[in-house]
């Protein structure tokens, strides 16, 4: 099955040649010292003008290429002499060069579309074989595409090739073969994880985290931070944001600290785990607050928390989650935020599951909460703090959890992970709403049509789908049969164990063709398993 994120073409825009010319040099320079380098990093082939390219891209991005011509003489013609004496009298040749998959992209099905396409560029053209100068790095490859070997080996000491050819019959006669392997391969692969956190991580985060550790005192470690800080308030629109080592819950006691100053009473809406834990926060401070309590993924309406104002007006600050990451239950920001202004109070939110999943604005929200984990698909452990006004510290508060010493310190107070920091820092060029809209909307459907019952519609978030399971089905036993087959639900906290509740979680690197056939997976388990086998 194809990997719908990619799509494969002739390449015909200036920016597909400029982004070859990158991933030549990227593979033929620096990859196979086959030619010498350059200030501008980038390859041109002599034969550029002859060329056309295959080319397989995710979105705007050139992740593979191919490149045919059928002009002689051939690479080949000036590597192997005689070259037609090797080749059946009656053939059509026509050359491929230039093939390069980028690493992240490579023991994929990456090269074998590649190499579809080309072999029906070529029948189109009416070309009856394609010649390679296969390097003899990736031979077992070549040849389990079809690729067959001729003559000796061409080039020099470490950029030797292996003259190779192809013909449909060949590439026919092993794509079955092909095919199977992959699948084993994929079926063989990493858990597909759809914890709400640790989330999947991608490659390009996972190099940054993995980079030299650099002082937190390190000036070009400062310019970092600084540039990581104004990047959130960017995807946010909040006018601070401040970082510190640590989880969502403690973002949300630095939070409650500053609350603490303020005058008046709160009010906090909890319908769910997260909501109740936020009064958990509050109580455990000492704060002097109301509440709105429902039953869990019951909604809490505009009007009742407008009624509630008017009947408390010694409310001067309200505390919410914005997702509810228990059910998926999304808060209304949009017409919470003019409610409040309307009534003077501070409009404080707890976003540690929506930031990165959905499009927020915290340009006039008193404070809001994320991590880098979850919907910001990085490593967990940095906690980030948003907020309107410019803080000063207060001593009062502990050390650690004053938000003012944060600001003045440019967010490095005390000592700070550079590891983290950049991981969080790459995984900001990754966050993509609409992709996770849609893919949301694929998911559900997909669950949906297999049967099971899932709590809200496609208002809830993105990146939390909730499965109710019926009463006769143990949501432990069904998840332990999950995780079996490599795929990670979340299922084992106490909250969704009480409840009998599973749960997706579509945040971080997730791959729409991994996803669909997860989800095809649970929806057949679901099916053949049978309740009874499931409670046993």
């Amino acid at each position: 099955m194809q990997n719908p994120s990619l799509h494969y073409k002739i390449a015909n825009e200036l920016d597909e040649f400029q982004q070859i010319a990158s991933l030549n040099y990227q593979t033929f320079v620096e990859e196979i010292p086959q030619h010498k380098g350059n200030r501008k990093r980038r390859l041109v082939d002599r034969f550029h003008d002859e060329n056309t390219y295959v080319i397989a891209k995710h979105k705007s991005e050139v992740v593979g290429m191919i490149a045919v011509r059928a002009k002689r003489p051939f690479s080949l013609d000036l590597k192997l002499e005689n070259l037609d004496a090797y080749l059946p009298s009656d053939t059509v040749p026509c050359e491929i060069r230039l093939l390069s998959v980028k690493e992240e992209y490579r023991s994929t099905r990456v090269f074998y579309q590649l190499c579809e396409r080309l072999v029906s560029y070529c029948l189109k053209k009416g070309y009856t074989m394609a010649l390679i100068s296969g390097t003899v790095r990736q031979l077992t490859l070549y040849k389990r595409i079809g690729f067959k070997p001729f003559a000796h080996l061409v080039g020099e000491a470490g950029a030797e090739f292996q003259p190779m050819y192809l013909t449909r019959k060949n590439f026919e006669q092993s794509t079955k073969a092909f095919q199977r392997l992959m699948m084993k391969k994929e079926e063989n692969s990493t858990p597909m994880s759809f914890l709400p956190g640790p989330v999947p991580i991608h490659e390009k985060v996972d190099d940054a985290f993995k980079g030299e550790a650099f002082s937190h005192r390190n000036s070009s470690f400062l310019q970092d931070m600084e540039e990581l800080r104004e990047a959130l308030c960017k995807i946010t629109n909040a006018n601070h944001a401040n970082i510190a080592v640590g989880t969502g819950t403690l973002s949300n006691d630095m939070v409650a600290a500053q609350l603490k100053g303020m005058a008046g009473k709160g009010l906090i809406l909890a319908n769910g785990e997260f909501g109740y834990r936020l009064i958990d926060h509050a109580n455990r401070f000492g704060l002097y607050f109301y509440k709105i309590e429902k039953e869990w993924n019951e909604a809490i309406s505009i009007d009742e928390v407008e009624r509630f104002l008017k009947e408390n007006q010694d409310i001067t600050w309200l505390w919410t989650v914005h997702c509810e990451t228990s059910t998926g239950y999304v808060y209304d920001l949009d017409a919470l935020l003019p409610l409040c202004r309307r009534y003077g109070v501070e409009l404080c939110i707890d976003a540690c599951s929506s930031v990165g999943v959905i499009p927020v604005d915290f340009k006039e929200v008193y404070f809001a909460t994320t991590v880098s984990g979850k919907g910001l698909g990085s490593y967990p452990g940095l906690a980030v703090v948003f907020h309107r006004d410019k803080i000063i510290p207060d001593r009062s508060i502990p050390r650690y959890l004053d938000v003012g010493m944060y600001e003045r310190n440019r967010s490095i107070p005390y000592t700070h992970s550079s590891n983290l920091v950049y991981a969080l820092k790459e995984a900001l060029h990754y966050v993509e709403y609409d992709d996770n809209k849609q893919l949301a909307k694929v998911v559900r459907t997909s669950l949906t049509n297999g049967g099971f019952g899932l709590l809200g519609d496609e208002n809830y978030s993105p990146g939390v789908v909730t499965i109710a399971l019926e009463r006769e089905m143990c949501s432990k036993r069904f998840g332990d049969v999950c995780k079996g087959k490599g795929i990670l639900l979340s299922y084992e906290s106490d909250y969704l164990l009480r409840r009998n509740w599973v749960q997706v979680a579509l945040m971080g690197n997730q791959n729409e063709r991994k996803v669909l056939k997860a989800m095809n997976i649970l929806n057949k388990e679901y099916q053949t398993t049978g309740k009874t086998r499931v409670v046993e």
